[in-house]
């Protein structure tokens, strides 16, 4: 961290009141982004997918249940992996307390992950969430929306994610959908954001950018190098933990 510039109040509330200036233009300018994208066009989703979840067997439309945007995150846990991936637990440690007031705005919020359901059931008990958490194994969606990949496509640099063909650690990534089921019950596709797109799901991240270390992450090998499952701070050696469990 640099040594901080120590000065008088009136000097700080100059400083502070030029930096607000520059908060504001990105306050407006992020404002302006969720507009546009608001305004993306929308793909219509004709795919009969089946979920496995708490209540057995259901389609993508039944996972709107009574509202008509759904926002799907896929977290990082594939068929035989013995936990989820920590990154995907740390952002997933936001959505208990959002979802009961994203209900409020016509907006249902899960996870799907490619791992068969008792798989899912045994790590969400662990970590202690409550948000509804489903199975697309035997399905196509995590191939469909990008976030899955096959052996050959990984040994050939050839993984489909955020939308460049690149390297990827792992057969299944991280990545948030949204959806939405129009009155006669046709469903399309909205959006999808991968990586980085996923900074805004992370509370924690914006908190840590008001303090002075900020994230401190550049001496890290990469970021999220620091995260652990909740449930394992106390106890889990202090080396960076693969995404991929």
């Amino acid at each position: 961290m640099q040594p901080p510039k120590i000065v008088s109040e009136a000097e700080w509330i100059a400083a502070r009141k030029a930096h607000l200036a520059v908060e504001k233009k990105f306050t407006d300018a992020r404002d302006e982004l969720s507009r546009q994208r608001r305004e993306l066009p929308w793909v219509r989703v004709d795919k009969p997918y089946v979920f496995e979840g708490p209540h057995g067997k259901e389609t993508l439309a039944e996972l709107f249940g009574n509202r008509s945007q759904l926002i799907v995150y896929h977290f990082m846990l594939g068929p035989g992996w013995e936990q989820g991936c920590p990154s995907c637990s740390f952002l997933s440690d936001h959505f208990d307390g959002a979802i009961v007031h994203l209900a409020q705005r016509d907006v249902t919020m899960l996870a799907v992950s490619r791992a068969p359901w008792p798989q899912i059931e045994t790590f969400k008990k662990r970590m202690g969430w409550h948000f509804k958490w489903v199975s697309s194994f035997g399905n196509d969606f995590n191939r469909d929306y990008h976030v899955s990949f096959t052996k050959d496509e990984l040994e050939q640099s050839k993984a489909y994610y955020n939308y460049q063909l690149g390297q990827f650690p792992a057969e299944e990534a991280p990545g948030v959908s949204v959806f939405y089921k129009d009155a006669a019950g046709a469903i399309f596709h909205t959006y999808s954001a991968y990586a980085r797109g996923l900074d805004i799901l992370v509370g924690t991240y914006n908190l840590l950018d008001l303090v002075p270390k900020g994230r401190d992450e550049a001496a890290l090998p990469w970021t999220m190098a620091w995260v652990r499952h909740h449930d394992r701070y106390e106890d889990q050696p202090k080396t960076p933990e693969s995404c991929c469990a």
